[in-house]
């Protein structure tokens, strides 16, 4: 079978498969693995697959038509979000007419909306792939019966029939990504050494908090992780085929979450040499156990995405961020900055019963701890979530349709508002965080010192080029010259093979 992956544009930069579906702050682009684990299960059961990455390289609905119509596939697969799922659903019409293909839709908007995305995309989308879907759509695209895919939804002509859920799926017997269909020059990030690449070392998490989409709608709450040797052994893949990456980033939810895993990882990686040849970063809880850091570091471990979500106890609490509070971050931030790793926090205004002193108070807490870099974003209540349905039962959701779930320029929306504090409110704090935190002197030092390397320095400059971007265009909305995005040229590619690895 001939199958065209797409993941669609949806105007400049639009960030489609992280955490939240926008243009980020930090005009950032998080790679599609999921997608690509999918497709090399599809190339390894014998189908030709096509992959189009039209949201990281900014293609044109029109360069997808045209690359669609010459591909002339049986099946379109389309990762759909919230914000983006009528564009979604457009793009899916067109080349359905131009292909006369059958169209499936997979990710955590239709996984939490399937009946909806049915009557908005009636005589367009014959299938919806819930939650975990490498396997269903293997066993689609084989031809298997439909009632017998677990995890299929599926129009019959008359109503939406929805199989049951399929069983949990052994990390370990899925493929590496298909990185071979992508470059990695096409996902910059102010943070990370460029160019990188992500890496999923297990599935799942073992917390429960209210915002978060994958746990609830995809992966579950118990994480599986992979062993140690295909953790490494996806590691060394990954430079085969890309000599050229700097870093890998283990986007895994919690990857320290289990100690003797983490070990087994660091164990694996020194054995085989790995860390002598690049450096790798990982997400963080705060309630890590700190005996593991020393190993991490020396493991070629550089920097700690870490969430430390807010600045009271009791916003942590209301969000369910388990076992963690104000003190442990401290003492985690502090151990952590004098291994030397480098850190960026991760912060968040607007949780239920945000008042303008708490929100005051995660800014003061995010400049007082010894962080390289930081996030502010608004809280995001996203359908199937245990925070949207909170808030949709209590009016303080916003958006009353999936369109308005950004702003007009697609850059993130506050999506809750409260009597005690107003999403305009929220927004605020969020800009004076940034700013309070970015535009200390002390902090323009050390990012500065901080450059040791070409790579560094490109970082840096797409770091305050995101920057620049997002506050110059918020407040003087005539700017619309388009600067050039230097990560995306050829030219890079070459330049950074001279990056150092400086841990």
């Amino acid at each position: 079978m001939k199958i065209f992956i797409l993941n669609p544009s949806f105007g400049d930069n639009f960030v489609r498969v992280a955490r939240w579906s926008a243009k980020s702050r930090g005009r950032v682009q998080r790679h599609p693995e999921f997608l690509l684990i999918a497709a090399q299960i599809l190339i390894d059961q014998g189908h030709d697959v096509k992959f189009v990455e039209a949201a990281a390289c900014n293609f044109t609905p029109e360069d997808s038509f045209k690359l669609a119509e010459e591909f002339q596939p049986n099946l379109l697969l389309i990762h759909a979000t919230t914000p983006s799922i009528y564009s979604d659903i457009e793009q899916a019409k067109i080349i359905k007419s131009k292909t006369h293909c059958t169209v499936a839709f997979v990710g955590q908007h239709v996984t939490a909306e399937a009946e909806n995305t049915f009557s908005i995309g009636r005589g367009v989308i014959d299938y919806i792939l819930r939650r975990e879907y490498d396997y269903a759509l293997r066993d689609l695209a084989n031809g298997r019966p439909l009632a017998s895919i677990a995890g299929m939804s599926w129009w019959d002509g008359h109503q939406v029939i929805n199989n049951p859920d399929g069983p949990t799926i052994d990390v370990n017997e899925l493929p590496f990504p298909a990185w071979q269909l992508i470059q990695p020059e096409w996902y910059p990030d102010g943070g990370k050494k460029f160019p990188f690449l992500t890496l999923i070392t297990g599935r799942g998490c073992n917390n429960a908090c209210t915002f978060c989409r994958d746990p609830q709608l995809m992966y579950g709450y118990r994480l599986r992780n992979r062993t140690a040797q295909k953790v490494v052994d996806e590691m060394e893949h990954d430079l085969k085929i890309h000599p050229q990456i700097r870093e890998i980033m283990f986007e895994t939810d919690t990857f320290a979450a289990d100690k003797k895993h983490v070990t087994e990882v660091c164990e694996e990686i020194m054995h085989r040499g790995i860390n002598k040849k690049i450096s790798w970063s990982c997400n963080m809880r705060v309630n890590t156990d700190l005996e593991l850091l020393p190993l991490m570091r020396k493991a070629g471990c550089r920097m700690l995405m870490t969430g430390f979500e807010f600045g009271t106890d009791a916003q942590l609490r209301v969000i369910r961020k388990g076992g963690v509070n104000i003190e442990m971050a401290t003492r985690y931030a502090h151990r952590a900055n004098a291994l030397g790793f480098t850190i960026h926090g991760c912060f968040m205004i607007g949780a239920p019963g945000e008042t303008k002193e708490s929100a005051r108070k995660t800014i003061d807490f995010a400049k007082s701890l010894p962080l390289d870099t930081i996030q502010i974003t608004g809280v995001a209540a996203y359908p199937g979530t245990t925070l949207y349905k909170w808030a949709k039962e209590n009016n303080y959701l916003i958006p009353g349709d999936w369109r308005e779930w950004l702003t007009p320029q697609k850059e993130q929306r506050t999506l809750l508002t409260y009597p005690q504090l107003s999403s305009k409110e929220i927004d605020e704090f969020i800009d004076t965080g940034l700013k309070e935190f970015y535009l200390r002197p002390r902090q323009m030092w050390q990012m500065l010192i901080s450059i040791r390397s070409l790579g560094d320095l490109l970082r840096k400059l797409h770091g305050f080029k995101a920057f620049i971007d997002y506050f110059f265009k918020k407040t003087i909305g005539f700017f619309k010259k388009k600067t050039p995005d230097y990560t995306r040229r050829e030219l890079i590619t070459t330049i950074t093979q001279s990056d150092t690895i400086s841990l």
